[in-house]
């Protein structure tokens, strides 16, 4: 189901972490910003859109947090708006004041603070980036779907999302396409 930007999307029975990143064939998603940009299409705005419309509150690290933070104020259009008006929660014990419309920093634990914010009602939790988040998450049994944008490119060098010494985690694909420019659109959930 394609919902557009803005549309309201029903709230589920609960809420979901859903966790999206562009990754070359390598398993690189370091400095997507590097590379990714070639590959950017309708389909894949189309795809980042409907993801940022499903959700009412985005998750992030302290990295991805001031990387987005950089750049998306100063966009216009109904992504800049989404991504600026939307609620943002940063992972950070160095980051005591964000500074950007609707971002507030989690104090203390964040896996307790990611597992009550589940419970409360809302829409999806998006992660964008925030590869050590996205790790962890997974790991504590809080990710409900990793959305992966694989790139047809090897990079060769670059931190990958699963390193080695990664603990086994098996995962089910719910949902796949593919770009017109090579690109993956998988969906996983835990198996």
């Amino acid at each position: 189901m394609t919902t557009p930007v803005g549309e309201e999307i029903p709230m589920a029975a609960a809420r979901k972490v859903v966790a999206g990143l562009f990754v070359s064939l390598d398993g690189v998603v370091e400095a997507p910003e590097a590379w990714h940009f070639p590959y950017v299409n309708e389909e894949m705005g189309a795809a980042v859109g409907q993801m940022h419309a499903e959700a009412d509150t985005m998750l992030m690290g302290r990295v991805t947090y001031e990387a987005f933070a950089a750049v998306w104020p100063h966009q216009t259009g109904p992504m800049a708006d989404a991504i600026n008006g939307i609620r943002k929660l940063v992972a950070s014990t160095t980051l005591h004041e964000p500074g950007w419309n609707n971002a507030t920093v989690i104090d203390g634990d964040v896996i307790a603070a990611v597992k009550d914010l589940k419970q409360q009602p809302g829409r999806n939790i998006n992660l964008s980036g925030s590869i050590s988040l996205t790790r962890a998450l997974l790991e504590f049994g809080l990710l409900d779907e990793l959305r992966l944008l694989v790139h047809p490119l090897v990079l060769g060098t670059g931190q990958r999302l699963f390193p080695d010494g990664t603990s086994q985690v098996p995962l089910a694909l719910t949902r796949s396409a593919v770009f017109s420019t090579g690109v993956l659109d998988l969906t996983y959930q835990p198996a």
